[in-house]
């Protein structure tokens, strides 16, 4: 990509509408744009992090097993009436809308109810079980107050996943799994020493849920962990019955502020038997479905990642997850600007995903200002002054010092700094 054609440029001031540091960060770097209260667009290099997220998600899921659907967003009254949902009293984040015939339809919060209504033409057997299905789709919520940035909006992309066993055994089995997934999921995005499995409330579906809580000091809630077994709890249950089910001693818990960036439930048979979803056992018995939720929300994932990698001079961006691996800067006359152009076009070749700033209206320091602000995990820089030393000004966003590498060195030596970065995120 040539940053003189890219749609979305950075900003010289932070949006003052926005408190959050994610929102202030990826709407001045030009990754987002707000388009009113909980509602964000994404640009071109916005939406190349956050399906770099959302392929991560994606290919977790896949080792376990899902299958992966699209189902629709508007939603038929009849389902969620069957399980009491439809209710804005047990419900109360709908979006509802009236039909030109005067029926009214949802604009979905989640999938549970169509999903287990759909199954009901797919499971019929033992031998269709166990089954996962996970989707990629866009939610609605009508939160009162959208707050945070990407970490609270009333529109969101959600990873989804549901469960289909035959009994609780199964259904453990597979939730501890997911576990595991979670986990591989959040190593993958450099998280992963920082999130903790975080017992929180069941609802209605079981006695305790589990999130996955990133410690940050501008989270939303409020837990509870233990350092020496990487768990924590919930402030919602934070109570001597908890600690005493979880063997946990509050002499061990430290508090802190984090953002949850997933979670799943057991539901047990609680949609299956609204919608009657069964199945024929071995004995030939009918017997219901056992079910289990397991969310994440990508584009909160990103935001809570901007949120722990950033500094004063803008985004840090994991490699896994930044929207390119190299940011290539020219500073100088036409002599540089043509190897620059050759440098950009051996990237390309080589499959280097590279931000080109060949903007020629732009001061040395507006480029350099802009890199630290988009925050690419390495910068390269040619100029006069590099080629005297026979090379190219290489520096990488997490560090204050650069080196000279020979011109014709470069792409290996890239290549090989990538692979490093990779295995540096693996183990943050």
């Amino acid at each position: 990509m040539k940053y003189s054609n890219l749609l979305g440029k950075t900003k010289k001031t932070f949006p003052q509408d926005e408190t959050s540091k994610n929102a202030q960060l990826l709407i001045k770097s030009g990754y987002i744009q707000k388009e009113m209260a909980g509602i964000y667009a994404f640009l071109p290099i916005g939406l190349r992090s956050l399906q770099k997220v959302i392929n991560i998600i994606r290919n977790e899921m896949n080792k376990l097993g899902g299958q992966e659907i699209l189902l629709g967003s508007i939603q038929n009254p009849k389902v969620w009436k069957l399980t009491n949902r439809w209710d804005d009293k047990i419900l109360d984040v709908w979006f509802k809308t009236r039909l030109k015939n005067n029926s009214t339809v949802g604009l979905a919060t989640t999938h549970e109810e169509p999903l287990t209504n759909i199954m009901l033409n797919h499971i019929k057997s033992y031998k269709d079980l166990p089954l996962y299905a996970y989707q990629f789709q866009t939610k609605f919520r009508n939160e009162l107050r959208a707050r945070s940035g990407l970490l609270r909006t009333k529109e969101f992309i959600m990873k989804d996943l549901y469960s289909f066993n035959k009994n609780n055994k199964s259904l453990d089995k597979f939730y501890e799994k997911s576990k595991e997934a979670y986990f591989n999921v959040f190593q993958r995005v450099g998280l992963k020493k920082q999130t903790y499995l975080t017992f929180a409330s069941g609802g209605s579906f079981c006695k305790y849920s589990h999130e996955f809580q990133t410690i940050c000091k501008n989270g939303e809630d409020t837990i509870y962990i233990s350092k020496k077994q990487k768990i924590a709890v919930n402030k919602e249950v934070y109570n001597d019955k908890t600690l005493k089910d979880i063997n946990l001693k509050k002499s061990e818990l430290e508090k802190k502020t984090a953002i949850e960036v997933g979670n799943i439930f057991k539901l047990g048979t609680r949609f299956s038997k609204a919608l009657n979803l069964k199945y024929k056992s071995e004995d030939g018995k009918d017997k219901l479905v056992v079910m289990g939720s397991y969310g994440i929300g990508p584009a909160r994932l990103l935001a809570t990642i901007v949120e722990i990698y950033h500094d004063k001079k803008g985004i840090r961006w994991p490699i896994s997850v930044s929207p390119f691996q190299v940011h290539l800067i020219p500073i100088g006359d036409k002599n540089i600007r043509s190897k620059a152009d050759n440098l950009y076009n051996e990237f390309m070749k080589n499959n280097i995903e590279i931000l080109y700033d060949d903007r020629l209206d732009t001061t040395p320091g507006e480029k350099l200002f802009d890199s630290d602000l988009i925050g690419i995990p390495i910068r390269i820089l040619i100029s006069n002054k590099s080629l005297s030393r026979d090379g190219v000004e290489i520096k990488l966003r997490t560090e204050s010092t650069e080196e000279i590498i020979e011109i014709d060195k470069i792409v290996d030596l890239i290549k090989q700094k990538i692979v490093i970065l990779q295995k540096e995120v693996n183990n943050i």
